[in-house]
Formats: structure tokens, C-alpha cells, sequence
């Protein structure tokens, strides 16, 4: 039994589209017309399918959040002692997310016929990354399938978390800067060519703050209208060459040697390596394999293209400790404490420890840098408007000891 993507008609004359379970298309349309519904197309639904299923072409897959939940039921239910495919069912059943819906029921269709559910999870590699498949494959070739999504689940959840956490903690840094733009180009434009032409028409020589303000707001009356599209023209430059591996290689090279940014990008990418071997070796996969999964889930093509390197150095027999030293970006804290699991042969518990230790530490430098942007924006606008301000009361203070 498989799922399928439909088109129908209704009585009334309206488009309906949905999922459901059945042999075959045909018994799927045969369940169409028994519902009182006309079908127009019937496809499999997968990824990468015709028709109706083309809905997934493009598709950004399932979020973090969506995929922390949809994995915490499918654990809570397989602990419960209830099958792989009843859980998806019922889990299809009450969601009323209708891309989860196709989701879930294609991979129920797909276990049905006799696939592994890291096979079948295959099918929507933008739903479920390759981290996440080959835990899931580990977990059913070790028995523990339950035990590892409940650790995926952990892993996606935290993620989840810290993400929110932080964008919330943007949400006001980021009215600031729209506020500070709106304010700044409405005095440029309306507000500062009307002081300014009173001091102009006087002949007076003005200040040279008072020419800085004339210089911008003339510059963003007569081509202020540019800027956007030049800035969305920059991005866009940007991203194109970024496409480009050796541009996209020095890139990264460049943004690990930056003073803060580097820092930052540095702990989060040996945080999600160390991380992801944790939950690999953890779930049974061999080291020289969780090696090789890992260094395919970083971001970072240097970084990447180094731990390559230490794979295949473990892989002739050194140590993890001596491989990851090599790389030389990794936090000299964390190589402490996976020389001191392998030692002990709790490597994999040193690796989950390492992570955490580390995702701490960024998130606590990530919330200190979010919190230090508030005032830091409040304090801009405030010498913004006080140059302003300066600009206009100067020539006025000029004019009056004129006078006297």
C-alpha cells in the first residue's frame, strides 16, 4: 500500500487536493468516486514525482521545529510498544499540516512495501537530512531505533530552542535599526533642506558639519531611490560568486581568521561536528563512517575539506584526538575531553559532553553579543540625531554672535 497525491473535483464544482493510502492508483481514484468526488489526477506522492506531487518540487522540506515534533511522536510511539507503521499512520491522521500529511504517509507507504524506514526516509532528502537518515539506519540495524529517535529528537529540539531564542532576542534590535533608517531619511529628505536653506540664503559660510548634513541629505533626495536595488544588486553579486567553489573556499578560509565572526563561526561548526559524531558513535556507527557523515554536514568547505583529511588519518590508525588536533580550529577545551574519552573508552559520552560544553559556551557569547546590540543601536541613534542637531544649531549659534 502506498500514498498518493490527488486532484479532485467536488459536487459544487470546487478543486479539492489531498493524500491518501491505496494499492494502486487506480483503487485510489475507485476511493475518490466513493467519497462522491470526481479525480483529475492521482500521482504517487514523493518528492520527486509527477503531477499532483510536484508540490514537492522545490521545497525548502520540513523545518527544524516540525522535525523535532514529527520525531518526538514517532519515538513516543514506538516506545508505547506500537508498530513503525501504525505510529505514521496515526501520526498522519491527526497532524493538520497537509505537507506533513504527504510526508509521513509516502514513507508509511514505502515501509509498507517492505523498505527500511531509513530507505524510505530517502525519498525526501530535503526533509530529512543525511545526518538524520543514517542515525535512523543505525538505530534500526542496532535494535534501538526508539532509544535513537528519542536522542534525535533532543538533538533537533535544542536546536530548535537556541534558534528561537535567539531570533526572538533579535526582534527588538531589529525595529531599532528599521526605526533609526526611517527616522534619519525622513529628517534627510523633509526635515533638514528646509532648516539648511534659511542658513544658505544668508551667505554665510556654514560649519563643516553643517556641509556633511547638506552633502547627505542632497545625496538621498536626489538618489536615495537607488540604494535599495543597489544593495539588493550587491547581495545577489555576492551570492552568484559564492557559487563558485574556489571564491566559496577562500571565503571560508577568510571567515575563520576574522577577530569575533571567526570565533563564532569556529564554536558552531566543531560544535555541530562534535555533536554529530556523539550521536552517531552513539547510535553504533563506526567512527571512521560518523567521521565521514559528519564532515558532510558542515557548512564550512575549508573546514570540511580539512576533517577529510582527519578521516583518512583515522582511518590509517591515529587517534581522533591527534586528527582533529591537525585541523587546528577546533577548541583546545574540546580536544582535552575527547583525548580523555578515548583513553577511557567513553568516547562516545566525552563527544556528547564536548558538544554541549561547546554549544554553552556559544550560546552564551551569542546571547551576550545580542544583548550588547540593543544599547549599542540606542546609542547610534542617539549621536546620530545629537550630529544632526549640532549641524542645524551651529550656524545659528554663528548668526547670533554675529549680531552681537
Amino acid at each position: 500500500m502506498g500514498a498518493f497525491e490527488y486532484t479532485a473535483l467536488t459536487d459544487s464544482g470546487r478543486k479539492s487536493r489531498g493524500t491518501l493510502e491505496a494499492d494502486s492508483a487506480r483503487a485510489a481514484r475507485q476511493q475518490l468516486r466513493a467519497k462522491g468526488l470526481v479525480p483529475l489526477e492521482v500521482a504517487p506522492a514523493t518528492e520527486t514525482g509527477n503531477g499532483s506531487a510536484r508540490l514537492f518540487s522545490g521545497s525548502p522540506g520540513l523545518s527544524i521545529k516540525h522535525l523535532a515534533l514529527l520525531t518526538r511522536q514517532i519515538a513516543t510511539l514506538l516506545r508505547a510498544g506500537i508498530p513503525l507503521e501504525e505510529a505514521l499512520g496515526a501520526i498522519a491522521n491527526q497532524t493538520r499540516n497537509q505537507k506533513i500529511r504527504r510526508i509521513v504517509l509516502a514513507v508509511r507507504g514505502k515501509v509498507l512495501e517492505g523498505h527500511s524506514f531509513a530507505q524510505s526516509l530517502s525519498s525526501f532528502p530535503r526533509a530529512f537530512p543525511k545526518l538524520y537518515r543514517a542515525t535512523v539506519e543505525a538505530g534500526e540495524h542496532s535494535g534501538h531505533l526508539d532509544a535513537v529517535l528519542e536522542r534525535l529528537g533532543d538533538y533537533t529540539e535544542n536546536q530548535q530552542k537556541f534558534r528561537q531564542k535567539v531570533q526572538l532576542a533579535l526582534i527588538y534590535p531589529a525595529v531599532l535599526v528599521v526605526i533609526c533608517i526611517l527616522v534619519v531619511t525622513g529628517l534627510m529628505v523633509y526635515v533638514v533642506p528646509d532648516v539648511i536653506e534659511v542658513f544658505t540664503g544668508t551667505g554665510q559660510v556654514l560649519p563643516l558639519p553643517t556641509r556633511i548634513l547638506v552633502a547627505f541629505s542632497d545625496f538621498i533626495s536626489a538618489w536615495g531611490w537607488l540604494v535599495p536595488p543597489a544593495v539588493a544588486a550587491l547581495v545577489v553579486a555576492i551570492a552568484v560568486l559564492l557559487r563558485r567553489p574556489a571564491v566559496r573556499y577562500r571565503f571560508h578560509h577568510k571567515l575563520l581568521e576574522l577577530p569575533m565572526i571567526g570565533w563564532l563561526v569556529r564554536g558552531s561548526q566543531s560544535a555541530r561536528y562534535v555533536g554529530t559524531l556523539a550521536i552517531l558513535t552513539g547510535s553504533s556507527v563506526p567512527l571512521v563512517q560518523a567521521m565521514g557523515i559528519a564532515s558532510g554536514v558542515m557548512s564550512n568547505d575549508f573546514l570540511k575539506e580539512r576533517l577529510q583529511i582527519a578521516q583518512k588519518n583515522v582511518r590509517e590508525g591515529g587517534s581522533l584526538r591527534k586528527a582533529l588536533e591537525d585541523v587546528e580550529y577546533f577548541p583546545p577545551m574540546m580536544i582535552y575531553m575527547i583525548a580523555s574519552g578515548e583513553s577511557s573508552g567513553t568516547l562516545d559520552e566525552m563527544l556528547g559532553r564536548a558538544a554541549e560544553s561547546q554549544e554553552q559556551d556559544l550560546q552564551g557569547a551569542v546571547t551576550a553579543f545580542v544583548s550588547l546590540f540593543e544599547p549599542a543601536m540606542l546609542l547610534l541613534m542617539a549621536g546620530i540625531v545629537l550630529f544632526i542637531v549640532m549641524a542645524i544649531m551651529m550656524p545659528i549659534m554663528s548668526m547670533n554672535q554675529l549680531v552681537v
